[in-house]
């Protein structure tokens, strides 16, 4: 699934200050947190200076989030359980997998949650080029073993994936819906309506957004409406007619109270988006780290997350507040 928004950097809520443990890719004093929150600053991204954890005395683990509601919840998850397994933890924010990804492969953030269709076409379209054969399908255990041979080039370990999955889906305003008689996004490519697409603004380069409306379903998009993916203002635009369409995802909770509707993927643009943690292989590779995200990432399921985000997103309570109350709820607190 693809990122958006650039929100700020924020501490997860439930740590408390702890002192740091240093690691190979970190290295203590203030030269190098200077280094590198300007390479950040300077690539359009947040700083991933250090601003204290949380935990116990395995090490320091940084949990990159990107800046919509799934993301978020899914790092808090991470860094929850990673605290209970004895990390200090730290949660950094960023805008988009353009950033987060080679702050990954450096060590400068440790684990990621992530979208095993959408990283393995990230990865493949940078190492075989934009028009590079799809690696992806809509099998999962095909499209992570895709992704491994990928990311560990790169020095990154794929953790297993779960059967919890959000991928990208579009919604028009039910009432655009019911004049044009669209139920499935190929309904609205013969339709011929003129679309302006409220999406983030990696929409106009990710296979599965604007390239693959206009070639799969032969959507005409006008524009890209930099709105970001499922939030608030993009669909505020769709309800209000500025835009006609959003980019959001399976597991929207919030599609109702904008009086939106999702189009069905009938052709089947979207892939096996299933969530997983990816982690930098040297510094987050051990067993450890792996045993307890693979217990979060075997209890999560689609439905846990559309709960999730209906609190975050309708109620407006904090996503580490979810997240702590989810935990406890599964006996992984």
């Amino acid at each position: 699934m693809d990122t958006f928004n650039r929100p700020p950097h924020q501490r997860s809520s439930h740590h408390t200050p702890a002192a740091r443990t240093p690691r190979r890719a970190r290295t203590t004093g203030a030269v190098t947190a200077l280094v590198l929150a300007l390479t950040l600053t300077a690539c359009g991204g947040d700083s991933l200076e250090e601003d204290g954890g949380s935990g116990g005395d395995r090490g320091s683990l940084v949990i990159g989030s990107a800046g919509f509601t799934e993301s978020q919840l899914t790092a808090e998850l991470y860094a929850a359980v990673l605290t209970r397994a004895g990390y200090s933890t730290d949660i950094s924010k960023l805008k988009n997998r353009e950033l987060y990804e080679p702050a990954l492969r450096k060590g400068q953030i440790d684990v990621v949650p992530e979208y095993a269709a959408t990283l393995a076409e990230y990865l493949n379209s940078e190492e075989n080029g934009k028009d590079a054969k799809p690696v992806a399908t809509n099998d999962v255990d095909e499209t992570v073993t895709a992704l491994r041979k990928l990311a560990t080039k790169r020095g990154l370990k794929v953790l297993p994936a779960g059967d919890a999955v959000a991928q990208n889906a579009f919604a028009v305003r039910r009432d655009f819906a019911t004049e044009h008689k669209l139920r499935t996004l190929t309904d609205l490519g013969r339709s011929k309506e003129r679309i302006k697409l409220a999406a983030g603004d990696e929409c106009e380069t990710r296979p599965f957004c604007r390239p693959g409306l206009e070639k799969t379903y032969g959507i005409d998009i006008t524009e890209i409406d930099p709105k970001g993916v499922g939030t608030t203002q993009a669909k505020q635009a769709v309800k209000d007619g500025t835009d006609q369409l959003v980019l959001t995802t399976t597991t929207d909770a919030t599609l109702d109270a904008f009086d939106l509707v999702l189009l069905k993927d009938d052709k089947r643009l979207q892939n096996a988006d299933n969530i997983l943690p990816v982690v930098n292989a040297e510094d987050a590779g051990g067993k450890d780290v792996a045993a307890a995200l693979n217990e979060l990432t075997e209890t999560l399921t689609t439905k846990d997350l559309i709960r999730m985000k209906s609190r975050v997103d309708r109620d407006r309570e904090k996503p580490g507040d979810v997240a702590r109350d989810y935990l406890a709820s599964k006996n992984l607190d």
